[in-house]
């Protein structure tokens, strides 16, 4: 499945929430779907966003573990599904805001959360994920720097 396909459908799931631990369900496969996506981008994405992409999958894949939370009987992850990122630029701008809306469901969580274990591990996956987003806007700088100076190239 395409990438922007599976983050729609990842924000989508994120949004119609629910309990505690439906959300962190879905912000771990919202993780799970970066991480991805950064691997993917090293293997199969232009060269300049490679160190980007490797530290996105690894902060989303830190974001993972400090949550320790895989999905509840729900099959695969929705990760496993992606078969394309299709469009990188369309691809980086959706994964900016699911990594956003991972962030703000985050705070919520660990703003009621009751222990300090989900608390401090909320903590700690808000700024990986908030890393990674800027791993995304680096990403996403990058390729606006690279068409801006196509033109000025084959016009020199």
């Amino acid at each position: 499945m395409d990438a922007v396909r599976l983050i729609v459908t990842s924000r989508r799931a994120l949004a119609a929430g629910g309990g505690v631990p439906d959300l962190l369900t879905e912000v771990w496969q919202a993780q799970a779907l970066a991480q991805a996506i950064g691997s993917r981008l090293v293997l199969a994405g232009p060269p300049h966003l490679r160190g980007e992409a490797t530290g996105l999958a690894d902060l989303a894949g830190h974001g993972i573990g400090v949550l320790d939370r895989a999905p509840l009987d729900s099959g695969e992850p929705r990760a496993a599904r992606l078969t394309e990122l299709g469009d990188t630029r369309a691809c980086l701008m959706h994964l900016g805001g699911l990594l956003g809306d991972v962030g703000i469901a985050l705070v919520g969580i660990a703003c009621a959360a009751d222990d300090e274990a989900t608390y401090w591990s909320c903590v700690e996956a808000i700024d990986a994920a908030d890393e990674a987003r800027d791993r995304v806007r680096d990403m996403l700088r990058k390729l606006a720097e690279r068409e801006a100076a196509l033109p000025r190239r084959e016009a020199g």
